[in-house]
């Protein structure tokens, strides 16, 4: 073997052996990747480009073995092609069984994101309905309060009216009907309007939503 085929012979056979040994490192990325998907595809992208740098070299070590004048140093070089090839072809096997056990655990991943995600949208919607209920309980107590008040103050208006009777009988019998009404009568009205318009302008669910 000439000095120069001997070099470029060593050359190869160094390239050929880093290349396999990237091979195989991308191929366990491959195994130990869990997503996403687009991650996957870059390696797989690595993977490729180190294959096709591995399949030139081997080739080139295969047309160096052709040109070789002694028979034995050509069938030595022939079978270190032969080995090289079977290395790149279990490395393939292994790369195609590296990318089932990824995609398996990137979908199994995906599953369980997407039943997280609906069982906080469950609870997003069991939250909101509760805070519907509450903030319609609120809403009834404060119109409770609100017509309290008003039959609070009849009645207190007519009890003062009754009292202003048995006090002073027939005193206001000159005067015509409807005058005795008592003034607090108004402020009941513009009382019990004062609650009915605040209830309108303000409601008190508003406060109660829920961010989304």
């Amino acid at each position: 073997m000439a000095a120069s085929q001997d070099v470029h012979v060593r050359i190869c056979n160094q390239e050929i052996v880093k290349f396999d040994l990237e091979v195989k490192a991308l191929i366990q990325d491959i195994r130990d990747c869990s997503g996403p998907l687009s991650a996957l595809t870059e390696l797989n992208t690595k993977v490729k480009e180190k294959f096709q740098q591995l399949r030139h070299r081997i080739q080139e070590l295969e047309q160096s073995a052709k040109e070789q004048d002694k028979e034995s140093e050509k069938q030595v070089l022939l079978q270190e092609v032969e080995n090289h090839k079977k290395q790149m072809l279990s490395n393939q096997t292994s790369w195609r069984k590296a990318n089932l056990t990824c995609k398996i655990a990137i979908d199994n991943l995906e599953k369980a994101q997407l039943l997280q995600g609906g069982d906080l949208l469950r609870q997003r919607k069991t939250t909101k309905e509760s805070l519907a209920q509450t903030s319609s309980a609120i809403t009834e107590s404060l119109m409770g309060i609100s017509r309290m008040m008003s039959q609070q103050v009849q009645q207190s208006e007519e009890a003062m009216q009754t009292l202003g009777r048995k006090a002073f009988p027939g005193a206001f019998s000159f005067l015509p009907s409807g005058a005795l009404t008592h003034p607090s009568s108004e402020k009941r009205s513009q009382t019990s309007s004062f609650w009915k318009m605040d209830l309108r302008r303000k409601d008190p669910t508003e406060s109660l939503q829920l961010a989304h």
